[in-house]
């Protein structure tokens, strides 16, 4: 076999850690390949050719932040758009990062790039824009997929689609402690990124005086995603018993009884370890209005999500018209009050049937994705199109 040349582009360090378990994958496979591309500091080592490292800036949330660096995301693009074409690499590897990725896979379709641009972990659109699957067929060679019910949705346009389970989950495996849980601590993550501590931790905290008052008896603590995040929570916290941790959030997972996640992988992440808990998620006003008008299901967390197709498996590709109930309560926007989240999390820390029906439910759910081997059968998907 020739060697091969990818080019991978990841615009979060979620996105980074993906790419490089299937780049690694890939090598074992095929130790001859070439990588370049742009991603974060993990891809940059294994990456020969030509790397941006440019996650730290990419790793935006929100409409209003895009807009804000709109010129800077405008210059990347046409800088990538120029280095792909100047490289012409065997395959452009896109990984998650819709908003920008999507639109590089059609300008590099309409600038004449013969090689083959293939999708890795693919974007949401069945939530936000499921008309745009049509479009994206005529510019993708290849979708995978790691959620069970995204395949028949892109398979009915024509577009060739791969189920390979999640990869995130076969990581996480190698983190279960056994830790026996402490049943007095609550557990709060309020994310990784700036503004979704800002707008998010805020109101735990809120929720968590509440709840002291009524449970004193009860602890807290919260995981910080990093040092600066870390400083900024423990000056908002200052003067309230809790305890803040860096880079604890999968350990704090397994040893809480109970927590409060903000939307996004950590919802992933807790289900994995079994932690019974409830999804908060406050954005910016514009965000939230643009948001909820283009959202195209009943729930923002990906386990209520599952949890729908797992009930209503769809005879077509569409998701289910007929809602599952949640499994995972949701705070979102202005339901989002410390009053309610203080109500739920007392309903899981006092009741052990609560508790131990939300594991069930979790466990059932996480096992639909199909963790172990993910990204070696990821690698092993992208290799076949390589040489067909």
């Amino acid at each position: 076999m020739r060697d091969f040349f990818l080019w991978f582009v990841a615009g979060e360090e979620s996105g980074d850690a993906r790419a490089v378990e299937v780049m690694r994958a890939i090598r074992i496979q095929h130790p001859s390949v070439v990588f370049g591309g742009a991603g974060g500091d993990a891809m940059e080592k294994l990456c020969e050719e030509q790397f941006d490292n440019w996650v730290q800036r990419a790793a935006v949330t929100g409409l209003w932040d895009v807009l804000k660096n709109y010129g800077y995301f405008r210059r990347k693009f046409h800088t990538m758009l120029a280095a792909i074409r100047g490289k012409e690499p065997d395959a452009v590897v896109l990984v998650d990062y819709p908003g920008f990725n999507l639109r590089l896979a059609r300008a590099l379709r309409a600038s004449g790039y013969a090689g083959k641009i293939l999708y890795y972990i693919s974007p949401q659109v069945w939530a936000w824009n499921k008309g745009r699957i049509p479009k994206m067929a005529r510019y993708l060679d290849l979708m995978i997929c790691v959620f069970p019910f995204e395949a028949p949705m892109y398979e009915a346009s024509g577009l060739h689609t791969v189920f390979v389970g999640h990869p995130l989950l076969e990581a996480l495996a190698t983190k279960r402690s056994g830790v026996e849980r402490d049943p007095n601590l609550l557990g709060l993550f309020p994310g990784s990124r700036e503004r979704e501590v800002k707008r998010n931790f805020p109101v735990m905290l809120e929720a968590a005086r509440l709840l002291a008052k009524d449970r004193p008896d009860v602890r807290f603590e919260a995981s910080a995603a990093s040092k600066a995040r870390g400083e900024s929570m423990r000056r908002m916290a200052e003067g309230f018993p809790m305890e803040i941790r860096e880079g604890n959030a999968h350990e704090l997972m397994q040893r809480a009884t109970a927590g409060i996640v903000c939307s996004g992988t950590a919802t992933l992440e807790a289900a994995f370890f079994g932690l019974p808990y409830c999804l908060i998620y406050k954005t910016a006003w514009l965000t939230f209005e643009v948001g909820k008008r283009l959202v195209d299901v009943n729930a923002l967390g990906i386990v209520n999500i599952l949890n729908n197709y797992r009930l209503n498996p769809p005879d077509n590709p569409a998701l289910p018209a007929r809602a599952a109930p949640h499994v995972v309560r949701e705070f979102i926007q202005n339901d989002a009050s410390p009053q309610a989240l203080a109500a739920e999390s007392l309903r899981l820390l006092d009741s052990e049937s609560a508790r131990r029906d939300l594991r069930t439910e979790l466990a059932g759910i996480i096992s639909m994705l199909k963790a172990e081997g993910a990204s070696e059968r990821a690698a092993k998907t992208l290799l076949r199109s390589l040489q067909g």
